[in-house]
């Protein structure tokens, strides 16, 4: 597959380039991709959250009546979780939800969602560029000659580009990533992919697969 690289204006550069069939033309492995979405969401999380047990609530641990003879239910302390000053049973306690996954079904599933995107004419190969000073207007205007105004936006840039991601912070559909940092949901959450040619040929190396010798 051919994608024509376009120049930072908008205007075609006159120059195409090959994309790797192996990387963005593969047959999406749906399942590798839910188990790499699934592994980045759990690790996304703190699991910090706790409640306090019986042993964690202030107050007496002395029965509060006799066991017999009352009319009442059975009671141990006012710590007991059946009463309303008393702790939870069984809460949340701190914890960890951090999930692996092999490293070649994570590429796996950044080969598919890539491959997603190519199918679907969602994936652009731009020069490289960078801005002298944080602009959002700037990058407003450069998206609206790639005709990409009204839609969610991944920019991937080869190196870390500061100015870039600091013109996008205030435009909510519009995600910056460098591209050793990209995962799979940054491309599945765009509804196009604009690659820079050095991030398309980073990208190039990572992804693909030798071919296999008989």
């Amino acid at each position: 597959m051919d994608l024509e690289i376009i120049q930072e204006d908008g205007a075609a550069s006159g120059q195409t380039v090959t994309l790797d069939p192996t990387v963005f033309d593969i047959e999406p492995n749906d399942h590798v991709i839910w188990l790499d979405v699934k592994r980045i969401q759990a690790n996304q999380r703190q699991g910090t959250h706790k409640t306090k047990e019986r042993s964690d609530v202030r107050g007496s641990r002395r029965k509060l009546y006799r066991q017999k003879g009352t009319g009442n239910a059975r009671a141990g302390d006012a710590k007991s979780p059946i009463r309303r000053t008393g702790g939870r049973a069984h809460g949340p306690r701190p914890r960890s939800y951090s999930q692996k996954v092999n490293k070649k079904t994570s590429r796996l599933a950044r080969r598919s969602a890539l491959s997603y995107k190519a199918q679907n004419d969602a994936l652009h190969v731009i020069e490289d560029f960078s801005m002298d000073v944080p602009s959002t207007g700037e990058l407003r205007s450069l998206l609206g000659l790639h005709s990409l105004s009204d839609a969610k936006v991944l920019i991937v840039t080869t190196d870390v580009e500061k100015e870039i991601y600091l013109s996008a912070r205030n435009l909510s559909k519009v995600n910056v990533r460098e591209v050793a940092s990209l995962s799979t949901i940054d491309v599945l959450n765009a509804d196009a992919v604009l690659l820079q040619e050095g991030a398309l040929d980073y990208l190039t190396d990572l992804l693909s697969v030798a071919p296999q010798t008989a």
